[in-house]
């Protein structure tokens, strides 16, 4: 082999397995921002502030929003550590992941953009606003009342949208 064909594969060149090259350094993994932001869904259902995560599992809480903004990523262990402590199962993390990022296809295309993306608009799931109200509305003990909240909201909502 030439040192043309090894330095080619050093420089992350798609081998003949079907990998694919790796995202600029400082570039988040799509991935990685799924997942983290799955855990900050869950840990913000629970209540639960990033210091109180960070210290059930021996971290600061600048380390859990890096792990949340997926700058870091987190490992095998530390994910099945969190599964634990967020009372779900380790698939939660992946669960409602884009279609794109899940196909071969989703994986070619990262981080090889010709022009500037606009930003991706925030899962409305995601916004403090929307996790406060999901709280909220789980504390109301009477099941006639929350049914109640939730036909008024559905109404206002189909108000608000016919009103466009």
């Amino acid at each position: 082999m030439t040192e043309e064909q090894t330095s080619g594969r050093r420089k992350g060149r798609t081998s003949s397995r079907g990998d694919f090259e790796r995202l600029p350094p400082g570039t988040p993994n799509p991935v990685d921002i799924h997942v983290g932001s799955r855990v900050r869904l869950r840990r913000t259902l629970l209540g639960l502030s990033q210091e109180k995560l960070g210290e059930a599992v021996g971290l600061t809480f600048q380390q859990i929003q890096k792990y949340e903004r997926g700058a870091n990523r987190i490992g095998a262990s530390r994910l099945f550590e969190f599964s634990k402590i967020l009372d779900v199962p380790v698939s939660f993390f992946f669960d409602d992941m884009p279609e794109r990022l899940k196909s071969h296809e989703g994986h070619l295309g990262w981080g090889l953009a010709d022009q500037p993306q606009s930003a991706l608009e925030p899962d409305p799931l995601t916004r403090r606003e929307t996790l406060e109200l999901v709280r909220a509305y789980y504390r109301i003990s009477d099941p006639q009342v929350r049914k109640r909240l939730f036909e008024l909201a559905k109404s206002l909502g189909s108000t608000a949208e016919s009103s466009q």
